[in-house]
């Protein structure tokens, strides 16, 4: 017996040393990758080269463009600032709002307003929510726009409303939430540091400081994967989707929640978009 194990012992003892070399040499090549990662978005960071700057412009346009049956702009429409006051807005988004009675994000308070202050039906605005080859999005236009006007600033959002709180203990107990036939949760790739999925890199969203920051501020984006300008809720829709869970109706009660718990943590990080990311 003790002429069998010891061989044994002297191989294991060597396949855990290559496993250690295989470890630290997966390490090095993670950590070439990521600077080469950034390396290429620091090329792309100018706005001549980020596509997501077309969005903008359209959406500049949208913004000002008179529709529905009151045949008024956006420029009516109060994101939180006033009346057709957009710079800033973005960073105290979700909040609550007097007039609906109701905690919103950027995207549903502009569904609200197409309809509530334009007059506006917004059923192929919904149809439209996401943009693909032929199919352009008036929300991700307005998105890109709206949110730029606050690039530079720091997130912000209020927590002294009853409803903001509610909403936010609501979208704390959903990104914890274990469901789906994966038993999967937003806490299962982002609640650690140093997690990685092939290659990249999944930010611990679960305690405020640079990494959530970093996450929250870099969207809207240009995703170079998909040729699209993509918002919060697409991230959120995608995510959802990757997990096999049911798929979120847009702009719901429930992706506010969410989106108002991870902003909430990246107080204070500052936004700077439209970004671009692979």
């Amino acid at each position: 017996m003790r002429t069998f194990w010891l061989p044994v012992l002297g191989l294991s003892l060597i396949a855990l040393g290559w496993i250690g070399c295989g470890s630290a040499a997966f390490a090095q090549t993670a950590d070439a990758t990521e600077k080469e990662i950034e390396r290429y978005r620091a090329m792309i960071s100018d706005p001549m080269a980020n596509p997501a700057f077309l969005n903008v412009d359209r959406g500049e346009a949208l913004w000002s463009l008179a529709r529905g049956t009151k045949n008024v702009s956006l420029q009516t429409c109060d994101l939180g600032e006033g009346a057709g006051k957009i710079d800033g807005a973005y960073a105290k988004l979700p909040r609550y709002f007097k007039d609906a009675d109701r905690v919103m994000d950027l995207e549903q308070r502009l569904l609200w307003c197409m309809e509530a202050v334009q007059g506006f039906d917004t059923k192929d605005i919904i149809k439209r929510r996401f943009s693909g080859p032929g199919v352009v999005s008036d929300m991700e236009d307005l998105v890109a726009y709206i949110a730029q006007k606050s690039s530079g600033a720091k997130f912000a959002v209020t927590h002294s409303h009853p409803k903001e709180q509610e909403v936010y203990a609501v979208g704390e107990a959903m990104f914890y939430r274990r469901s789906a036939v994966m038993d999967f949760s937003c806490a299962t790739c982002h609640s650690e540091d140093g997690k990685r999925i092939r290659l990249q890199g999944l930010p611990n969203l679960t305690k405020p400081g640079k990494a959530v920051q970093e996450t929250m501020g870099s969207w809207p984006t240009y995703r170079v994967s998909q040729s699209q300008m993509r918002t919060m809720q697409h991230r959120l829709w995608d995510c959802y989707r990757q997990m096999r869970m049911p798929i979120p109706d847009y702009a719901s009660d429930g992706i506010t929640a969410l989106t108002l718990y991870l902003t909430k943590n990246a107080e204070g990080g500052e936004i700077l978009v439209p970004s671009i990311k692979r």
